[in-house]
């Protein structure tokens, strides 16, 4: 269920500390990541130059979750021709979990991405990120293990799509 009360919009420069913060603390605090990915998780500005930065805000006004929309380039990776569009780095303050922000971002980049005439979102996330996993499955998507991939040694990522 989605708070109708949640903002979702895009980012700007203003809000990059924010989304560092949250993104390097969420992944870093669960155990998420390596330690070596922890530079790219804070280097907001990066993506930005990437991807399209959405941040979901409470109220308040207050950035509650994060997430970037890969529409075109090589930010996406796990993207294999120009009718996919992907996502990255999903982010859920802690505080605001159970309220649908997760939900509202993934389905904020779904909208971008039919409105940039992509057939596909596909996705890739970790083996200990299961409420992602059910999150993503509640929503349509299916898992595509001939496309899951290595990064780097001991990080094997799943990859899951959805048609758009």
């Amino acid at each position: 269920m989605v708070s109708p009360a949640l903002l979702i919009g895009p980012a700007g420069p203003a809000d990059f500390p924010r989304i560092a913060e949250l993104t390097v603390g969420v992944y870093t605090d669960e155990d998420l990541v390596s330690a070596g990915y922890v530079p790219q998780l804070a280097d907001v500005a990066g993506r930005a130059d990437r991807a399209e930065l959405l941040v979901a805000r409470d109220p308040d006004g207050q950035i509650v979750g994060s997430v970037a929309l890969v529409l075109d380039g090589d930010f996406g990776e796990v993207t294999e021709s120009p009718d996919e569009a992907a996502f990255r780095m999903l982010v859920v303050d802690p505080a605001a979990r159970g309220l649908g922000v997760g939900e509202a971002l993934v389905r904020a980049c779904l909208d971008r991405a039919r409105a940039a005439d992509r057939r596909r979102m596909v996705l890739s996330t970790g083996d200990r990120m299961r409420a992602a996993h059910r999150l993503y499955e509640r929503m349509g998507f299916t898992r595509l293990p001939e496309r899951d991939w290595t990064p780097v040694p001991g990080i094997d990522l799943r990859v899951y799509a959805l048609a758009l």
